[in-house]
């Protein structure tokens, strides 16, 4: 069963969101690293790229397959998880945590309201 904590936000694409402030870390689900299985390499995020609400703007690659990792909300990309390139593994191990993705400075942080909650993301995934 994926862990699905009840602090953070959740997209029917299976990427979480963290409040901090007024800027939002982002990272791909537990279910998500289970699905894909082993992370083998990340493409991060560009940093100062503007990009809209669901937009993709990095991939993660397992041992199965490649998928994009989307923008939750629209603004601007202010840091990726440089840490990954190294040790993309660290999604598969700290998925809440030291495998965040990359952080985000909203357009209009109101926007986060659309994103599901934790109950709502655990009925998606069927738990």
């Amino acid at each position: 069963m994926s862990e699905v904590p009840s602090n953070l936000h959740y997209t029917k694409t299976h990427e979480w969101v963290r409040i901090k402030g007024n800027i939002l870390f982002v990272g791909i689900t537990d279910f998500a690293q289970e699905a894909l299985t082993e992370v083998v390499w990340v493409d991060l995020a560009e940093v100062g790229t503007t990009v809209q609400a669901m937009g993709a703007c990095a991939s993660v690659e397992s041992v199965k397959s490649v998928s994009e990792i989307n923008s939750p909300i629209g603004g601007e990309i202010l840091e990726s998880n440089t840490a990954l390139e190294d040790n993309p593994e660290m999604i598969n191990e700290d998925p809440y945590g030291d495998g965040w993705i990359f952080r985000l400075q909203p357009t209009d942080i109101s926007d986060i309201e659309g994103l599901l909650d934790a109950a709502a993301y655990t009925a998606l995934i069927g738990e």
